[in-house]
């Protein structure tokens, strides 16, 4: 017998005006999983990351984490839940240090020396103890990703949303990020759940995906089944390898 869903998202519903950027979507993540989503720019991705964490209202559905009804939630009480997300755009602070930055997320359950406690043993995990002094504005894209996890990590989150965390890295980076997040999920039992076009993230990287394409869920499958699914590469990875 399975357990019951970590987060369960049934009929989500969001709109833009007459736009429908999400269109019933239903969709479970089970405590300990690494899930991928994807799917064309456009497809609905980031405004389902938003719609789920609290940033939009949705129009109709439900959100479940933890057996708790989320959705229209502000996006500060979901994270004490233990939620938490990083931006496809990144929101670090540019005049702070790397190690004021985590702290941020450190607060969002601790304070005085538990959260510089914390801190260390964040910046010990993403291997940022060297830069500890820098300012986020002196980091390059791969370090400057690696502290927006880091900060989300802080936070203690039991389900990580990561949007795009792959996208421009070099291939040495990459890997060093995917060796980073399997070790969260080992070390400090975070569930993940990754948006990302990085295919070679993805695939190495998730145990199951979904996919949407013009705000529906279209396929869902472990990476062998998605690789497969003719309306997958219709969609989307025949798009891309055309390219």
């Amino acid at each position: 017998m399975t357990s019951d869903p970590l987060l369960e998202v049934s009929g989500l519903t969001k709109k833009f005006g007459s736009l429908l950027a999400v269109n019933n979507v239903s969709f479970a993540i089970q405590s300990g999983e690494i899930l991928g989503l994807i799917g064309p720019n456009g497809a609905g991705k980031t405004t389902l990351f938003n719609s789920i964490t609290g940033l939009y209202r949705p129009e109709g559905g439900s959100v479940r984490f933890r057996g708790v009804q989320i959705a229209g939630l502000e996006p500060h009480r979901i994270c004490k839940l233990g939620m938490s997300r990083t931006f496809q755009v990144l929101q670090t602070f540019p005049s702070m240090s790397v190690e004021e930055a985590v702290r941020v997320g450190a607060y969002n359950r601790h304070d005085g020396k538990e959260a510089l406690a914390k801190v260390d043993e964040i910046l010990a995990q993403f291997e940022l103890e060297r830069l500890r002094s820098t300012r986020c504005e002196e980091l390059g894209l791969a370090f400057l990703k690696r502290v927006e996890i880091a900060r989300a990590a802080a936070t203690e989150p039991s389900l990580l949303l990561l949007d795009e965390a792959g996208a421009g890295l070099n291939a040495t980076e990459l890997a060093e990020l995917m060796r980073m997040l399997k070790a969260l999920r080992e070390d400090k039992h975070v569930t993940l759940c990754i948006v990302e076009h990085v295919m070679k993230m993805v695939m190495g990287l998730c145990e199951r995906i979904i996919v949407l394409d013009y705000g529906e869920l279209i396929a869902q499958g472990n990476p062998e089944e998605i690789r497969r699914d003719p309306k997958v590469i219709e969609a989307y990875l025949g798009r891309r390898a055309s390219r």
